[in-house]
């Protein structure tokens, strides 16, 4: 693998410029992302068109698809600066919050999507509502510290998990440092010289200590993880974060009688008591929590949210797998990536503004199109990239695919976020029908039995009663008016001539069930590929 020369980000942004308050983040990544394209003699793919853009940015930011109206602004706008209004204005709405818990959710507690209402995706969205710092979050569902009125449903990251402390291990190491450890549980990791059992149960001597009290997250205050190497006598772990620092503590050790006897005591007295049970004089987990965020060992940390964030919103990491950061799988554009995290620190993890810099730049915004046989590799990020809907993202979309654009003309701004959270609403069911996409997506079984089979897509999203777009062009007397409006409708763009002639021709042809055809032609639209990946 070809890497990023070191001298590119110097050429273009002197070091002490590079991470400063106000470091441009879209010109950061336009540099390494372009040097490497040159480096690599690779032509990227043109700018996405103005419909596309618009589309994949609500997507990818607020979770559904625009609004004709919003569409219809945004293209017509000569604004130079038309990008960075759309971009501002969706990280302002509510909707920006709710979309970015729901994803955060989904990949912190490994949910399979659509299923609100939980209480980590409720403290997520407070969180994110509040512009709280990623590492201030990672804190509070670190400490599970119910009694804190502000974090209140972080403890449920930890709260599925404590039924099986190696499993914690792996997801805590995942979720927040990007390392998946677990193959470094039994033996140290036989392609991965990085990590070791010393690097598994050094994680694990942080976490074995939280328990189940009362329903709550509870931690002893003493503890001991002892494991078998595969050659020589059982061994001791220490509290040993990944990158080799150890937190010395005279706890490291099985707790006295004594120091049993009233943890109990403290614990069956809050439960009767219905409070959250009482944190220890020494929290393992908030050691590990102030070991991970000191500068030496913060690394792993920073990187892992800048590449989870590139990860969301480019739709390929610089690190690939995203749980696979380790010297044998190197960034594609290590020094990126090391900027960015240095940004990131420099600016108390500020995810808006790591976002913001993301969608901004011309990386995110290559269309998806590429004019060649030879099309290039995803590390160069010279194409933009298909992008499987999320369950949140389909179902929304179905449900605004069905509306009659009518009904939006001359709706004040706050009543369209009032009609979106209304759709997201009227989607969770059918969202906690379908699988949260992968890397490597493929149709479930499940969502292609519903999508050709199911009656509940055609009872709940494909009926013509008034104010849906099936309404509307049942009583359009111009069949090819009808099916220009259905494409420009459901796929947030003109529709073409030949498609928009097959699709009057369709109708002509069944002018004796009229709505029932078109009710067929929403459907082909909302089970296309067009319509089912953000692309």
């Amino acid at each position: 693998m070809r890497l990023l020369c070191p001298a590119v980000l110097a050429a273009c942004l002197t070091s002490g410029a590079a991470f400063a308050a106000d470091t441009p983040i879209p010109k950061l990544i336009d540099a390494a992302v372009s040097a490497k394209l040159k480096a690599e003699g690779v032509t990227p793919a043109t700018r996405a068109t103005d419909f596309t853009l618009i589309r994949r940015t609500t997507l990818d930011l607020v979770g559904r698809t625009p609004t004709p109206q919003e569409i219809e602004a945004f293209v017509a706008s000569t604004d130079a600066d038309k990008r960075v209004k759309l971009v501002d204005r969706l990280l302002a709405s509510p909707m920006f919050a709710r979309y970015q818990a729901y994803l955060f959710d989904a990949a912190l507690n490994d949910r399979a999507g659509g299923r609100g209402g939980n209480g980590l995706q409720g403290y997520l969205t407070t969180a994110l509502q509040e512009s709280r710092p990623w590492d201030r979050m990672f804190r509070e569902m670190m400490l599970a510290d119910d009694g804190d009125a502000k974090a209140k449903g972080a403890s449920d990251f930890l709260r599925p998990k404590l039924n099986d402390i190696d499993r914690m291990t792996n997801d805590v190491s995942v979720a927040f440092f990007g390392v998946n450890v677990s193959c470094a549980q039994c033996h140290d990791h036989p392609n991965v010289k990085d990590w070791t059992q010393d690097h598994f149960y050094g994680m694990k001597a942080f976490l074995a200590r939280t328990f189940e009290a009362g329903g709550g997250v509870a931690e002893r205050g003493a503890g001991l993880v002892k494991f078998k190497p595969t050659k020589g006598p059982e061994r001791q772990a220490k509290l040993m974060f990944l990158t080799g620092s150890v937190v010395d503590s005279n706890t490291v050790r099985e707790p006295t009688k004594d120091e049993q006897a009233k943890e109990k005591a403290a614990t069956d007295k809050a439960k009767a008591d219905k409070k959250p049970p009482p944190p220890p004089n020494f929290s393992a987990r908030a050691q590990l929590v102030d070991v991970a965020l000191e500068p030496k060992n913060a690394d792993y940390f920073a990187k892992n949210i800048v590449n989870r964030m590139w990860h969301r919103f480019i739709g390929y990491g610089l690190v690939n797998p995203i749980d696979q950061m380790h010297s044998e799988n190197p960034p594609s554009h290590p020094e990126l990536l090391d900027a960015l995290a240095k940004d990131t620190v420099a600016n108390k993890y500020d995810l808006k503004r790591l976002i913001r810099g993301i969608v901004l730049s011309d990386a995110y915004a290559r269309g998806s199109k590429y004019d060649s046989e030879a099309f290039p590799l995803a590390t160069t990020f010279a194409v933009g990239r298909l992008k499987p809907l999320t369950p949140w993202q389909l179902a929304t979309a179905l449900k605004l695919a069905n509306v009659d654009p009518k009904t939006c003309d001359g709706v004040k701004p706050e009543d369209v976020e009032k009609r979106m959270e209304q759709a997201e609403a009227a989607g969770r069911g059918l969202a906690s029908l379908i699988a949260m996409p992968t890397d490597n997506f493929q149709i479930g079984v499940n969502e292609a039995l519903l999508f050709s089979n199911g009656d509940r897509l055609h009872r709940e999203f494909l009926t013509d009663t008034p104010g849906t777009l099936l309404g509307r062009v049942k009583a359009e007397k111009d069949a090819t008016a009808a099916a220009k409006l259905m494409i420009q409708m459901v796929l947030g763009r003109p529709a073409g001539d030949a498609e928009a002639k097959a699709f009057a021709d369709y109708a002509a042809r069944r002018t004796d069930r009229q709505a029932d055809a078109y009710r067929q032609m929403l459907w082909a639209l909302v089970t296309c590929p067009e319509f089912r990946f953000n692309h």
